[in-house]
């Protein structure tokens, strides 16, 4: 049985709307493209490469292990390389599959049909994105209009917001990040982070750097977040499965996998690009920390 990985229509924001209305647009049109020929670079082989997302990334790696655990001819080899170079990379035919942390951009669907691939995306995953503080502070919650202030450096120390006497440590992702991409549009509305916050390459760096860090700030997706760092509630939510799945989390985005065309039905890359949608693969995604499309508890 599936349901909306968004969870109730009402709640769902004009972003996530639009991004789902595009996949199902792309999707229709993989579809049609596949019963005139186009195919994935995967489907006929027995290698699967995938691209991308840091944030994907431990779902693609966990569906890779599984599924090459049940068929020993398939090799499928996982680079995270940010959501950006995931989609270069499907463009330039290096990978069959891009993981990517944020839809794509026009320019580059623009691009990928100007070199002969049409992307079709799979939503794999529902994903919060917490914002992430060292455990010793006592702070539980910020609004994201806070969270906007302080990496645009209008707040600058902890006890502006009730917390300690400490100058704020502001934590991001790089900019080719498609996690960056998304706090910057849902939590930065266009507004420029300030000169002096630190980029980190990942969210597994994210992660490290906040929890060495007692005056730090950070934001990573939710299955980077363990009890070595501190989630915070934003708008008074606390960020868990069933606040994003049903859209109340105000920081929010699916996640996703691109293939070129839709892959041919009964092949490797079909299967692996739909695992999500079996009893496994939910069981893989929840066991990572993510939030899953499909409910068959």
């Amino acid at each position: 049985m599936l349901r909306s990985p968004g969870g109730d229509p009402g709640m769902e924001g004009a972003g996530g709307v639009k991004a789902r209305l595009s996949v199902l647009v792309l999707a229709a049109v993989g579809l049609a493209l596949c019963g005139h020929g186009a195919v994935a670079y995967g489907q006929a082989a027995g290698k699967i490469v995938v691209d991308g997302s840091t944030t994907v990334g431990p779902i693609a790696k966990q569906f890779a292990e599984y599924y090459m655990s049940k068929h020993k001819d398939v090799v499928i080899s996982v680079s995270e390389s940010g959501s950006g170079n995931g989609a270069k990379s499907l463009i330039n035919g290096v990978c069959d599959v891009a993981d990517m942390s944020r839809f794509m951009k026009e320019g580059e669907f623009k691009a990928a049909v100007e070199n002969g691939v049409m992307p079709v995306a799979h939503v794999v995953a529902m994903d919060g994105l917490p914002v992430v503080v060292h455990p010793s502070n006592p702070i539980k919650g910020l609004t994201v209009e806070q969270v906007r202030r302080i990496y645009t450096g209008q707040i600058t120390n902890w006890r502006e917001v009730g917390g300690p006497n400490l100058k704020i440590v502001k934590i991001s992702r790089d900019t080719n990040s498609g996690t960056y991409e998304t706090f910057e549009t849902m939590v930065m509305q266009s507004e420029r982070i300030a000169a002096d916050a630190e980029y980190v390459g990942s969210n597994g760096a994210v992660r490290q750097s906040v929890q060495t860090t007692p005056a730090a700030i950070g934001y990573a997706g939710l299955g980077f977040v363990d009890d070595t760092v501190k989630a915070l509630e934003i708008n008074g939510i606390y960020p868990d499965r069933a606040t994003v799945s049903s859209g109340r989390y105000p920081i929010a985005r699916p996640l996703f996998m691109f293939t070129n065309g839709y892959p041919k039905l009964g092949s490797h890359l079909h299967a692996f690009v739909t695992l999500h949608l079996t009893e496994q693969g939910q069981e893989i995604v929840e066991d990572i920390g993510f939030v899953p499309v499909t409910n068959y508890r």
